[in-house]
């Protein structure tokens, strides 16, 4: 199956909360057996249980942690109207053998079914200067793209925006469960940076530094 068929198959596993049987179309006039995933026990606090850690004192705490901003695209997948990007803090490296990047997504985010279907992405570490940028990618149901300058990644043929420090520009090697997030893994086909020497954008407490 190829990429782009492994990550639909991760977000209909995950939405289904059961395994998929039988054959999926992986990308359009073509057919590949579609192996069940493995899907962990979740488990939800009670209504009559009480929280470990309140929502809001967790925010607060882990809110100390500062953490740069990347831009998240995806290139138009079959049927759809144009590029997909949402801003996101958590990404980080992962494996340097083979190289592996990773990102957490809401499992609620209408944009990563998006870049499921694409099966590929680029990440676009933002520069100190890019708040408006972030925040543009931020929002829902807008033209993310409108006004914005980018080329094409060389392998995914993701957006590539303009004035970053860096791209990292991968296809979805894993899709994982992580509570009311996904842990999903890329393996990196080519990278680079831009103006080395300039600043990086970063979130703390609430807000860019």
């Amino acid at each position: 199956m190829g990429q782009a068929g492994t990550a639909e198959a991760a977000v209909r596993y995950l939405r289904s909360g059961k395994a998929a049987a039988g054959r999926s179309t992986a990308r359009e006039g073509s057919t590949a057996p579609l192996d069940p995933l493995p899907r962990p026990d979740l488990r939800c606090v009670g209504e009559d249980e009480r929280a470990p850690v309140g929502q809001g004192e967790f925010r607060r705490v882990l809110g100390s942690f500062a953490t740069g901003v990347a831009v998240v695209t995806a290139p138009a997948a079959d049927g759809e109207s144009g590029p997909a990007g949402f801003a996101c803090q958590s990404f980080s490296s992962l494996s340097l053998d083979p190289p592996l990047v990773t990102f957490m997504v809401g499992r609620t985010s209408t944009t990563w079914p998006r870049i499921a279907r694409a099966g590929v992405f680029c990440v676009n570490v933002l520069a100190a200067h890019q708040g408006a940028l972030c925040r543009g990618f931020a929002v829902s149901g807008a033209d993310k793209f409108a006004g914005v300058t980018y080329d094409a990644a060389p392998c995914s043929g993701s957006p590539r925006l303009a004035d970053t420090l860096a791209w990292v520009d991968c296809t979805i090697h894993a899709v994982h469960t992580g509570g009311d997030h996904l842990i999903v893994v890329g393996r990196v086909n080519a990278l680079g940076t831009g103006d080395e020497d300039a600043a990086p954008l970063l979130f703390h407490k609430g807000r860019f530094l």
